[in-house]
């Protein structure tokens, strides 16, 4: 029962003082664990559920919604960790008679990881394109656009012109079954599209590719494997030792969010994904929240970069 000295905030606030002065953590591994209890909080919030009466499945579905929307494996073990952390101080303070953490599972870390980029190394593979060449630019401006709007690779080469709302800053996406959602599009994608946009309007467009954003050199829009190729190749001359694929970036933008202290129903809402659960998250979530979620929480609209957090310790 949240009363006087046992209410949440004053929990979280000795779990806190616990961290510093029992496990002596540092102040970037408090932090760490800071933001990642937050994650859960909020995540209960919108369940309706607090954390006296939290059980095992409800945690269980909390994991499953960090691999739903894409968060690295290594990301996720690291968010798992600091919640059993939690659950176990709680129990040893006596604020409840179990850990209901005792039996969640993290994901298994095999030699064959899904590959993420970090901002700065997307920063490497967009520098290493050679913009003398006439694809170049356009190279460029489809790795940003990933990287910033988190889309599928199919959704990227069937994205059009008149889908890009230069003034909002969005663009309107068809996903998966032509579901269309809306994702707010960044700054610095934008001045690469106009940058592509030059080249672009000198072209001979086939007819009917007219509204097609991004165009091979025969006026044709691109396929998805000319995109897998391409990325791929660059990743090499960018000296970047990963394998990686558009879908790449695309985790790599969720796990950019994530970090920096995005609301997991954003990400899921802007991913496309359907809840795991139900599908009313779409309804709850208006796009002015979504819009500032990514606004305040993508490297490449943040005045400066997240800190990098540490692994954490148990």
């Amino acid at each position: 029962m949240e009363t006087g000295k046992n209410s949440q905030a004053n929990i979280v606030k000795s779990y806190q003082r616990y961290l510093k002065l029992q496990r002596g953590f540092s102040p970037n591994t408090l932090d760490a664990y800071r933001r990642d209890l937050e994650k859960l909080l909020h995540y209960l919030k919108q369940e309706g559920k607090d954390v006296w009466e939290v059980q095992l499945p409800d945690l269980q579905h909390f994991a499953a919604t960090l691999h739903e929307i894409g968060i690295h494996p290594r990301s996720q073990c690291r968010i798992l960790s600091g919640v059993r952390s939690f659950f176990r101080f709680m129990e040893l303070d006596g604020y409840r008679e179990d850990d209901p953490s005792e039996l969640l599972e993290s994901p298994v870390l095999g030699e064959h990881l899904p590959e993420v980029l970090s901002p700065a190394e997307v920063d490497v593979l967009e520098d290493s394109i050679d913009l003398s060449k006439w694809e170049g630019q356009r190279n460029r401006a489809i790795i940003e656009v990933l990287f910033s709007c988190g889309l599928r690779v199919s959704e990227l080469v069937n994205l059009k012109l008149s889908n890009i709302y230069v003034d909002e800053q969005y663009v309107r996406v068809f996903g998966k079954g032509s579901k269309e959602r809306l994702v707010p599009i960044s700054p610095k994608a934008l001045r690469e599209l106009d940058k592509w946009f030059i080249n672009r309007n000198l072209m001979k467009i086939k007819p009917g590719e007219e509204d097609y954003v991004f165009l091979n050199r025969r006026g044709a829009h691109l396929t998805r494997t000319m995109i897998l190729i391409m990325i791929k190749e660059q990743a090499v001359v960018a000296g970047i030792p990963k394998t990686i694929s558009p879908h790449t970036l695309r985790h790599s933008f969720a796990t950019a969010l994530l970090e920096g202290g995005a609301d997991l129903r954003a990400i899921q809402a802007m991913l496309g994904h359907e809840s795991i659960g139900t599908t009313e998250i779409y309804t709850h979530i208006d796009m002015s929240t979504l819009r500032q979620e990514i606004l305040e929480h993508h490297p490449r609209n943040m005045k400066r970069p997240p800190s990098d957090f540490p692994e954490g310790e148990e």
